[in-house]
């Protein structure tokens, strides 16, 4: 890893964000849109937005960042700019950390935006503090963002990069448990959504709705979250190809 290449392909990124504005539309305006809705689908029942925005906050971002990444990985390898990339001095880990620090930036700023609207705009009531909602928010995007890098690496269209969102992400929804207690599940069930990374962030973020302070639990949440990035970041490089088959 060279931290030189490793910025240089962070800055290039971002350029090319810059001068996509629908896919920064995506990345940022969506999340907040659907919070948005969210809460007025419930504006009759404002405990039901209080128990379940916080969770959401976390799995809209996670989604739109899983969308967003594979996809633009994959654009990398059938445009040919990925090949021509890794002719040059640049290792398959230098690629992918700068994918990660441009998309950890759009990730804060997500955060923040999502952050700031649910709990200011919309009166969110939180007995955590408003700091460790955001840094659970941040930690589900980096997860989408890693686990979106990670699936572009099995997919040789964009339209089954877009297959994967179900096929990745729709069970840890049902298993996470933002419909019922992980509790409650069968057996299996249970045991499956016990190695999800989504059911630790909606874990999380339902602690931090009904608990003041931070628990040692909640830390171990965000850590395992992060972890699962790491890991699946890891494993994006090695399976990175040059181009797609």
């Amino acid at each position: 890893m060279n931290l030189t290449r490793t910025l240089a392909t962070a800055r290039r990124v971002l350029a090319q964000l810059r001068h996509d504005p629908r896919t920064v539309a995506l990345l940022l305006v969506v999340p907040c849109v659907l919070l948005v809705l969210l809460k007025y689908m419930f504006d009759a029942q404002p405990g039901t937005f209080d128990r379940i925005g916080p969770e959401l906050l976390g799995v809209f971002p996670l989604m739109v960042m899983f969308l967003v990444t594979s996809v633009a990985m994959l654009r990398e390898r059938t445009s040919g700019t990925l090949e021509r990339l890794l002719t040059m001095p640049i290792g398959k880990l230098d690629l992918l950390l700068g994918y990660a620090i441009a998309f950890g930036v759009v990730a804060l700023v997500q955060a923040a935006l999502a952050s700031a609207l649910t709990i200011g705009v919309l009166g969110l009531d939180l007995a955590g503090p408003t700091w460790a909602v955001f840094a659970v928010a941040v930690a589900d995007g980096l997860l989408g963002m890693a686990l979106g890098l990670l699936v572009s690496a099995f997919a040789s269209t964009e339209f089954q990069a877009v297959q994967f969102l179900p096929a990745v992400l729709l069970p840890q929804l049902l298993l996470c448990g933002l419909f019922g207690p992980r509790e409650d599940m069968a057996t299996v069930l249970r045991w499956i959504s016990d190695v999800l990374p989504l059911s630790y962030a909606v874990d999380a973020m339902s602690r931090l709705t009904t608990t003041t302070g931070v628990a040692g639990r909640t830390v171990l949440d965000l850590a395992v979250v992060g972890a699962c990035a790491f890991a699946a970041l890891a494993l994006g490089a090695a399976t990175l190809r040059r181009r797609t088959p």
